[in-house]
Order: structure tokens, then C-alpha cells, then sequence
């Protein structure tokens, strides 16, 4: 599927060996998706692996209680974590979004351990429902959503299309299925480390 905002998941090496991790599922459905593997970067272009500048790019920030009681599936907010008054002007000339995958301890030492990630525009999601994961894997948090749906929310609003979100869903939930049939869940020990 084409997508003119690109997708630049930055996934934290312990989360590569997960059975349901969605970061690579993105990546073959999105035709302007990349994934890198690491904990830390030198900078935006370093870790795309060609020159961007980091104003035309946004993140999914980890966000914070207040902003998850935001109305609007993507809020954008400033430094401090407040929600910016002109929503549309943060959004104008996007031409990318960096995802953080990973549990949660995993995603904030990614953003840790990444400075130059304060120099993007932030945006945090603010999903309608749970995670499709359901039982399959145990989210930190009630508002907490896979890194493939947290993607195709964003997308679907930075594209002004609600098709782009079913498009991405479609083959996580055939994914959950298979695994649902197959008896799947996640390790005692990924739920420890998911808390």
C-alpha cells in the first residue's frame, strides 16, 4: 500500500524475537516504511539511512495520561506535553513519523537514549478502543495499542484517509487469528518485562 507520510520504526533489539510483534507486518504492508533495529542513533538521517531534516518529521510521543484524555484519534502536543492549540498547523508538511516499538520500558529507553527525537514534532495517539491484541498480549496501560495500529491511526488521519487504518488492520487481524487457533500467548516472562 502506498503512503506518501513515511514510517521510520525504530524497534528496540529485545523486541525483534516477539511472536506478535507488528513492526515487520508494517513494513510489508506499507510501501514507505523502514525499520531499524538498535537502541541509539546518531541523528534522523542516521537512523533512515539518508538525509532528512528533522522539522519535516514527527513522532509518536509515549504521551502522557492528559494527553490520552485528548479528543481526536492523533493529538499533537508541544515540548511540555500540552496539546497544541493549531492541530492542522502541526500536521502541515509532515513528510514523516517515527514509531518507538517495543514494550513500554523498551520504547522510553529508545527515547532516552535518543535526544534528537525532542527535535521532531510530537504526536501521541488516542485510540477508540483496546488493543485487537486482547488476551494474545498483556498492554501496559487500558489506552495502549500495538505499534501497527498506532501507525495506521496516525496515517489515517496525516492522510485524510480512514481506508488507510482498514487496510493496515486487515493483516494483523489475520495474524491474531492464526495465532488465536494456534493456542499463542506471550511468555510469564514477556509479561513480566511488559508489566
Amino acid at each position: 500500500m502506498d503512503n506518501k507520510v513515511a514510517i521510520l520504526i525504530l524497534q528496540h533489539p529485545q523486541e525483534q524475537d516477539r511472536v506478535l510483534c507488528t513492526a515487520k507486518l508494517i513494513c510489508s504492508t506499507l510501501a514507505n516504511a523502514t525499520l531499524t533495529i538498535g537502541l541509539s542513533w546518531r541523528n534522523l538521517g542516521h537512523a533512515l539511512k539518508q538525509p532528512a531534516d528533522a522539522k519535516d518529521w514527527g513522532v509518536l510521543y509515549l504521551g502522557s495520561a492528559q494527553a490520552a484524555k485528548e479528543k481526536g484519534p492523533l493529538v499533537a502536543l508541544d515540548r511540555k506535553g500540552a496539546k497544541l492549540a493549531d492541530q492542522a498547523g502541526a500536521r502541515a508538511g509532515l513528510k514523516g513519523l517515527v514509531v518507538l516499538d517495543g514494550n513500554w520500558s523498551q520504547a522510553k529507553a529508545l527515547w532516552w537514549r535518543n535526544a534528537w527525537l525532542t527535535k521532531l514534532r510530537r504526536f501521541v495517539v488516542v485510540p477508540d478502543g483496546p488493543s485487537l491484541y486482547g488476551d494474545l498480549r498483556k498492554e501496559a496501560r487500558p489506552d495502549a495499542v500495538s505499534t501497527l495500529e498506532a501507525v495506521a491511526l496516525a496515517l489515517s488521519v496525516l492522510e485524510g484517509d480512514a481506508a488507510v487504518r482498514e487496510k493496515l488492520l486487515a493483516p494483523f487481524r489475520e495474524l491474531l487469528a492464526k495465532a488465536r487457533t494456534a493456542g499463542a500467548r506471550e511468555s510469564k516472562r514477556d509479561r513480566r518485562v511488559r508489566r
